[in-house]
């Protein structure tokens, strides 16, 4: 078999029996074309099967991964959306289990905490990372697709917020100790689902109003929760991102990374900053070719595809069956 169809057809496959094994084993239909017409389950997995392949096979090309990582995230973004449009204007076979949960990611982790239960979400979350690592918030998380749209297409310059560290860790404790409080003090669903609300229409608002202002993805890089979660969770996954010393400091990297985890220090340093997702959007405009993907005992060119892989095929996956 030739190189280049490898990861396309490792991709594809891996694809459908993951979403056969749903289709086999889960009791109630979750393959949305299921739900419709039985046994039409298996199109839909033939479909997203030939997707994730040929989203791999566009990928591999250094020059392309990054537009087809916005293309993909954009679309599984619609996708989500689109379907939690429908349920709440009535098509309750657009929903998970249908019934309407707040769709932000916050309640990842406050809803766990409030609960006092890890479900469903909480180890779909942790699978990805430990699978993945960090992205989450480059292909997976529907609102990081907004905020990557709304940001534009490159980076503003301008040295990042030098307090941003300390205010996302202070943004998560304060997330899980309301979610604490709120349990201790058995406030109703109904409180707790306004304030949840009110934490997430936030995060919209700088998602539309900031972003597009600073050229950057403020929601994703200083408020979320979640991604600050996955900055410091994300080193359970082997694989890592690495600046070699061919580097020649042009800084073309930092025009298209919006994570604000190329900035001259982490240039000068040769290695990219705790918020690095792994996107690979810097490989695209790198001229030396100084960035590469490490998994251990794999050369940087077949660690990258082993990324792509992984990642191709939880987004496959996840627009199959994300839905609220």
């Amino acid at each position: 078999m030739k190189r280049q169809f490898i990861l396309p057809v490792f991709t594809g496959l891996t694809t459908a029996v993951l979403l056969s094994i749903v289709q086999l084993m889960v009791e109630r239909p979750v393959i949305l074309f299921e739900r419709f017409i039985p046994g039409a389950g298996w199109i839909e997995i033939i479909l997203i099967a030939f997707y994730a392949s040929w989203v791999s096979s566009n990928m591999q090309d250094k020059s392309k991964q990054a537009k087809w990582r916005v293309r993909t995230w954009l679309i599984f973004s619609v996708v989500f959306f689109s379907q939690l449009l429908l349920g709440i204007i009535g098509f309750d076979r657009f929903l998970m289990t249908g019934e309407l949960h707040l769709p932000i990611p916050v309640m990842i982790i406050g809803g766990a905490v409030f609960r006092a239960e890890f479900g469903f979400m909480p180890i779909l979350f942790l699978t990805t990372v430990i699978l993945s690592g960090p992205a989450w918030c480059s292909h997976l998380c529907y609102f990081g697709a907004l905020d990557a749209a709304m940001s534009g297409k490159k980076a503003a310059a301008g040295r990042k917020w030098s307090f941003s560290g300390p205010f996302k860790l202070s943004v998560l404790i304060l997330v899980v100790l309301v979610a604490l409080i709120l349990r201790l003090f058995n406030v109703s669903v109904l409180y707790t689902t306004i304030i949840a609300s009110v934490f997430g229409l936030a995060g919209l608002g700088m998602v539309f109003f900031i972003s597009p202002r600073k050229g950057r993805m403020m929601h994703c890089i200083h408020y979320c929760p979640v991604g600050t979660l996955v900055n410091y969770i994300k080193f359970i996954n082997p694989f890592r991102f690495r600046i070699d010393e061919t580097c020649t400091s042009c800084m073309r990297c930092t025009s298209v990374c919006r994570y604000d985890a190329l900035e001259p220090e982490n240039i000068k340093n040769r290695k990219p900053g705790m918020t690095c997702t792994l996107c690979g959007d810097c490989m695209s405009v790198c001229r030396p070719g100084s960035f590469y993907y490490k998994f251990p005992g794999l050369e940087p060119e077949s660690s990258r595809k082993l990324y792509l892989g992984v990642t191709v095929t939880l987004h496959a996956v996840f627009l199959a069956l994300a839905r609220i």
